[in-house]
């Protein structure tokens, strides 16, 4: 069965009735016996590191950090890749923790997570356990499966500078047709006083040494390719990384002070004739200075010049800035942003809650209006395992939930509409009150000029209900698909939204509301915009992000960004990025049901979308294909009677009955009648080992294997 590991698990309510007893025995043992300290000898295997990066442990005691990266235990290097460290810990307490690689910048403030081990159980001491012999663990690999994921964003800041389609405009003829390659190195504004010894600059110093001199501390660069066999960010090349014009390459650089560094891009060409391990030729190279970042995303041109200072040509890339999430801090305790667990069907998802209510086909339109607590309540009690709605910002910071970026205002109070009396204008114009207060129309009405709701006075039927609102009011057992709007642009140039605010501000907004309202409730975010799934991954390390495609698409404009020109694209993007999954559109997965696979066979969570999605037999062909998720349209009419009820009510009854019945096997085994302690107990090994056991199959998708055999475990993840 399916289940969110972020959510209480039905399990628990039943092991804590069982197990009170229990838990007052050995609280009342803690309390009448003082814990005994015991060593602990830690020692783990780790590859090659940078030479700043260290092995850090935590765990759930103030001896390792209460989970928090800054309060960590730094091992000792001692044996080639071998680090370890003796602690004294008590004896009386069940003891949880974890490695990961890090950077102590300044410790108890500041240690950047570089990579962490993420299985959901964490590595475990027992109560009263005694180190036998000195084991030695290896980095990310427990009960048996490899989990490892690339920290998140801490302090400092992100900057990803992006080159496609024909960034390049090269003034030299010879240097048409030649291999391109691109190196990008942070350097120092600001001369640091080092004690290396080195005489100062001369005026024939070279850039090789200039850089040795300058290179901000801590700061490192990654790049990945789209067309590449392995699209994950890896270490640059010696003579950095080549570009085709068909690609699009992304160098992420992080950088602890932005404000006094700068990015040194070099240009290389291999000559025409080169031989096999012949170095290429230094073309020339740019630097780009912190002032040129005015906004969090953009574009900018840059001159080229040559080694021997003349203009070589221009080049010109996307950049995005990703800053650190200020208002919530995320630790090591737990994650879930890459966990998804087979079920037994593909998951129901209520499109903008019961329906697209605004659709040119009127008998097609859902009859509650779309985003609002009524829509979204109506598909919970009918049974959704989540809602899908979309959410953006009032000009006053509020996350309100709307679909469409614009809404008309009626200019003159008629009962008929005609040509003139509306007025488009943006949400993101008007504040929350403005919102409610004003009579607004959407984008449909104003077009078709035929106000379609007259409810709005009835509290869960308005418009614009806040993304707080939504987390307080419905049940939370119902996951939450929340889909956060941002403009894309078009690739005719032109946006979906002019004047956006700023994005990491926008997404900074919104998850501060999930972080601090969700509870226990799954959550999934997803966008049509790489940067937004980019945002969420680097900002926080709980809930996952999925990315939203249109793919090959006769219905909609194509986008600019080639991430979003096929659903194989996005597949590649996800995988870069390393988030859960993909969201399909319905249209290519029918032209190509084969995209399905690929998605499958990536190892990402494969949902789909679209209008296509209108009937019980299409709902249930996708399913066949093996998708996690179907989002559509009317989901209290095209639901099959056997998915009337949510998964996870499913999921609790069935886990009772596991649990009543490994209980009953127990006790009969037993010789004489346990007590109600010993049962508790005996409920709570078998809990925890069957937990354990689940945990260790967990991956990121179903794999194909599993669909066509009907295995229930799951292969691992490939890291």
């Amino acid at each position: 069965m399916q289940q969110w590991f972020f959510v209480e698990d039905p399990k628990n309510a039943l092991l804590r009735s069982a197990g009170e007893i229990s838990e007052r025995t050995e609280m009342a043992e803690e309390i009448a016996e003082e814990p005994m300290p015991r060593q602990w000898h830690f020692r783990v295997r780790v590859p090659t590191l940078k030479p700043e990066e260290v092995i850090c442990l935590t765990g759930d005691l103030p001896e390792l950090g209460n989970w928090m990266p800054e309060k960590c235990v730094v091992l000792k290097k001692i044996d080639g890749d071998v680090w370890s460290i003796d602690l004294n810990l008590p004896s009386n307490k069940k003891i949880h923790y974890r490695y990961f690689v890090g950077v102590i910048v300044e410790m108890n403030r500041h240690v950047i997570v570089r990579s962490w081990e993420t299985s959901f159980h964490p590595r475990k001491i027992r109560v009263n356990e005694i180190q036998e012999q000195q084991q030695e663990e290896i980095f990310g690999i427990y009960n048996g499966a490899t989990k490892i994921d690339k920290g998140w964003l801490i302090k400092g800041t992100i900057v990803q500078l992006m080159l496609c389609k024909q960034p390049f405009k090269l003034w030299r003829p010879r240097y048409e047709n030649r291999k391109i390659y691109i190196k990008v190195t942070p350097v120092s504004i600001i001369k640091e006083n080092t004690s290396s010894g080195l005489p100062p600059e001369t005026p024939d110093e070279s850039l090789s040494n200039d850089f040795l001199n300058d290179h901000p501390q801590y700061s490192y660069t990654d790049v990945a390719s789209l067309r590449s066999k392995d699209p994950t960010y890896k270490p640059q090349k010696q003579f950095g990384n080549k570009f085709q014009a068909d690609d699009l390459i992304i160098f992420q650089c992080y950088i602890l002070n932005l404000a006094n560094t700068a990015l040194l891009i070099d240009v290389y060409v291999y000559s025409s004739k080169a031989i096999d391990d012949e170095p290429p030729y230094h073309a020339g190279f740019c630097y780009i200075l912190p002032s040129l970042f005015q906004a969090s995303t953009g574009s900018i041109i840059l001159p080229l010049t040559s080694t021997k200072q003349r203009p070589l040509g221009e080049l010109k890339l996307e950049y995005l800035l990703i800053e650190p999430l200020p208002t919530f801090k995320c630790d090591l305790r737990k994650t879930y942003s890459r966990y998804w667990k087979k079920t037994k069907r593909g998951l129901n998802v209520g499109h903008r809650g019961s329906g697209s209510s605004f659709k040119y086909q009127m008998e097609d339109s859902a009859e509650i209006r779309e985003n609002t607590i009524a829509s979204l309540k109506t598909a919970v009690m009918h049974g959704a395992d989540y809602v899908e709605f979309d959410v953006q910002l009032s000009k006053d910071f509020v996350p309100v939930i709307y679909h469409d970026y614009h809404v008309c205002i009626a200019m003159r109070k008629k009962k008929t509409l005609m040509d003139g009396d509306m007025y488009e204008i943006p949400i993101k114009d008007l504040t929350l009150d403005q919102l409610r207060m004003l009579k607004l129309y959407n984008i449909m009405e104003g077009k078709t000029k035929n106000p379609r709701f007259f409810d709005e006075d009835l509290e869960e039927h308005q418009p614009f209900p806040t993304l707080k609102s939504a987390l307080e009011l419905l049940d939370s057992k119902c996951g939450f698909n929340i889909e956060i709007k941002w403009t894309n642009k078009y690739a005719d140039g032109t946006f979906e939204l002019n004047d956006a605010i700023d994005i990491n501000r926008f997404v900074d907004t919104i998850l501060d509301v999930v972080l601090n309202y969700a509870g226990d409730r799954p959550i999934i975010f997803s966008s049509f915009n790489p940067d937004i799934c980019t945002l969420i991954r680097f900002k926080q390390n709980k809930y996952p992000a999925m990315f939203l495609t249109q793919g090959e698409t006769v219905k909609y404009p194509q986008y600019d960004d080639p991430r979003c020109w096929t659903t194989t694209a996005a597949i590649e993007f996800v995988n870069m990025i390393e988030i859960l999954g993909i969201c399909a559109h319905t249209e290519d997965i029918l032209r190509d049901p084969s995209l399905v696979h690929k998605g499958l066979e990536a190892g990402l969570v494969t949902f789909c979308w679209g209008d296509d999605i209108a009937d019980p037999d299409t709902i249930q062909y996708l399913k066949e294909l093996g998708l996690h998720g179907i989002i559509y349209d009317k989901i209290y009419q095209y639901m099959a009677s056997k998915d009337k009820e949510s998964i996870y009510l499913l999921d609790a009854r069935e886990s009772q009955k596991d649990i009543i019945r490994m209980v009953a096997q127990s006790t009969e085994a037993a010789a004489v009648s346990p007590s109600p302690s010993e049962i508790a107990k005996t409920t709570e090994k078998l809990l925890q080992d069957k937990m354990d056991a689940e945990c260790d199959h967990i991956s990121t998708a179903t794999s194909l294997a599993s669909l066509e055999s009907g295995v229930d475990s799951l292969g691992k993840m490939e890291i």
